[in-house]
């Protein structure tokens, strides 16, 4: 498990191999200033180290940009895509000074976020496909967010049969990891990362 915990927000993140391989073909990145946090997953296609492969192009485009809009960043990563197996890829970014939450994504990788006062959940749809190198059409989402709420966003290797359900159940990201965690099956690569928006 590794942990961040900060004035604005605290975040937990997850990631296990599939069972019977040394390495995980999905990959993470965080980064945080005063201003914002930027936090992604990659899902390599396949698994082991060729999955790895691609989904390691990610962390590598927003340690050096992370500044840059989550568009760029997008575009960035399909670039360097290129004769490689290809990756799903959800980059969130959380702006401190005007509270809200950025989200784009490429492929299966789901993002849920559930507010502390009201029943509501949003579950943006992503775009469906994969990062290739070749064009790919870009759905950026910005959402407001307030002191309380929740999120989460994991790749495929997480089942999750009602998200809603579970998230409300959990007072904050650690509860909400420590619950899922306990429901992982090494079936597939699973990464996940919580995060409660503190202020």
């Amino acid at each position: 498990m590794k942990a961040i915990r900060h004035t604005n927000l605290e975040v937990y993140v997850y990631q296990e191999a599939k069972e019977g391989n040394y390495e995980s073909g999905d990959t993470y990145f965080t980064y945080m200033n005063e201003d914002y946090f930027l936090c992604a997953i990659a899902d390599g296609l396949g698994s082991g180290p060729i999955a790895k492969q691609s989904a390691d192009v990610i962390p590598v485009i927003l340690g050096e940009y992370h500044h840059e809009t989550i568009d760029n960043l997008m575009r960035r990563c399909n670039e360097l895509m290129f004769q490689k197996r290809g990756a799903v890829v959800a980059i969130v970014k959380v702006d401190f000074l005007v509270k809200t939450i950025e989200y784009s994504c490429v492929g299966n990788i789901r993002f849920y976020m559930t507010r502390k006062d009201d029943d509501k959940m949003i579950y943006p749809l992503p775009v469906m496909g994969y990062l290739s190198g070749r064009y790919q059409k870009l759905n950026t989402q910005l959402f407001a967010y307030d002191p309380g709420d929740l999120f989460l966003f994991h790749s495929d290797g997480v089942v999750l049969r009602n998200p809603k359900k579970v998230m409300q159940n959990s007072s904050d990201a650690y509860e909400l990891y420590q619950t899922l965690s306990a429901t992982i099956e090494n079936g597939d690569d699973a990464t996940f990362i919580t995060a409660s928006l503190l202020q």
